[in-house]
């Protein structure tokens, strides 16, 4: 898990940035030292949760294997994953992620509703590593 930048399971998992006290600017990820709003110079900076939700700005199929520090083992075949890149509802700020598993190109359009849910990056026999996922609204995995 990337530290905080996401917290909650389920129908509370929400995405984790960062709002400017002064300028109301909000940011993903999440930034502790400076707003980077290049008109604004605050230090006043504020963990907020970000929209679950948001609609399909853009989307495509992985069909290479990203190279390091993306961990894949190498001896399995590459399956394409799903990226998409997501206009959140409130924030109107995109976000791009993966696909939750077995989402592929073909269930997707752009303006879909679609919600940011919990998924794994990659596991080992000590250590699952989380990230977040982009579902369509009404779909369960």
């Amino acid at each position: 898990m990337v530290a905080r930048w996401f917290a909650g399971e389920k129908d509370a998992f929400r995405l984790l940035g960062t709002r400017c006290t002064e300028c109301g600017a909000v940011f993903f990820p999440r930034e502790d030292v400076l707003c980077r709003n290049p008109g604004c110079q605050s230090t006043g900076l504020r963990e907020v949760p970000l929209s679950r939700r948001g609609h399909i700005w853009s989307y495509t199929d992985g069909r290479y294997r990203p190279p390091a520090p993306y961990v894949s083992d190498p001896e399995l075949p590459w399956l394409p994953n799903t990226l998409i890149a997501v206009e959140l509802a409130a924030e109107r700020m995109v976000v791009l992620g993966q696909g939750a598993p077995g989402v592929t190109v073909a269930d997707l359009e752009v303006g879909m509703e679609v919600e940011a849910v919990p998924g794994v990056l990659s596991e080992d026999a000590e250590t699952t590593w989380t990230t977040w996922h982009w579902r369509p609204v009404g779909v369960t995995a």
